[in-house]
């Protein structure tokens, strides 16, 4: 029984970060969604970049606490291991729809490029930034990383197998092409408001130190071959030419 609550917990955490993540591309790219990134009423400049910094704060610190193995084992003595993922994504997708909901807007444009083709140019990169955020997670297993794998093998009383070190496809080319979509879906905006600059700010920014945190992880995880990877494979953007491999870097090395 407790399996099967398992089972749907996991299913229901699933389904509300699609949902989330669907509300997510309306907001950023202001279209099919009550409130966006650029509607709202409006509030006082200091007020506005107080709360709408303070949700992006919010969501970073969740973020990456939550994803810390130090804190899945503390973690995990009061929520059941199978269950820690979707518990995570629970509740990464409260703190962003939180953001969604209190985000105020500063709707003064910074740059309009409406023009063909350059406007079309960009609404296309901004598709294309979500497509490649899709499918990157199932590159590297996605029912995994929201949690549905997990519930499934409790379920089917299966233990998970252990982390495998594998590069399909993008990753050969970047090490993290997850978060080079979310980039270029965050900065390609034909109409750049004063708020969604300061969003694909700051949320730039937490992508860099996010990365660091994730890739002291993966070291610790896989070592040597993960150094090794990140010699010949660029961060977010392809390497025209691999490092030699006694350049090897390990200024992120426990």
């Amino acid at each position: 029984m407790r399996a099967v609550v398992s089972l749907f917990y996991g299913l229901a955490a699933y389904l509300l970060f699609l949902g989330t993540i669907v509300y997510a591309i309306g907001f950023v790219g202001n279209f099919g969604v009550p409130k966006s990134i650029d509607s709202g009423v409006s509030f006082a400049l200091g007020e506005t970049l107080a709360v709408d910094l303070l949700l992006l704060g919010l969501f970073a610190i969740q973020h990456s606490v939550m994803a810390r193995p130090g804190f899945k084992r503390v973690w995990t003595q009061f929520v059941p291991k199978a269950l820690e993922r979707s518990t995570y994504v629970v509740f990464a997708s409260g703190a962003l729809l939180l953001l969604f909901w209190q985000w105020r807007p500063l709707a003064d444009p910074v740059w309009t490029v409406t023009a063909a083709p350059a406007g079309a140019v960009l609404v296309g990169l901004f598709w294309l930034g979500w497509a490649l955020v899709f499918a990157s997670t199932f590159l590297i297993s996605h029912f995994e990383l929201f949690g549905l794998s997990q519930v499934i093998a409790r379920l089917l009383n299966r233990t998970p197998p252990d982390p495998v070190f594998r590069t399909p496809l993008f990753y050969r080319s970047v090490r993290h092409p997850l978060y080079l979509g979310f980039l270029i879906a965050f900065w390609s905006a034909p109409v750049m408001s004063g708020g969604h600059l300061l969003f694909s700010i700051m949320t730039t920014g937490y992508i860099l130190v996010a990365i660091v945190f994730e890739e002291r992880d993966l070291i610790a995880q896989f070592g040597e071959q993960y150094l090794r990877y990140k010699t010949r494979v660029g961060m977010l953007l392809p390497r025209l030419r691999a490092r030699r491999a006694s350049a090897i870097d390990t200024s992120f090395a426990p």
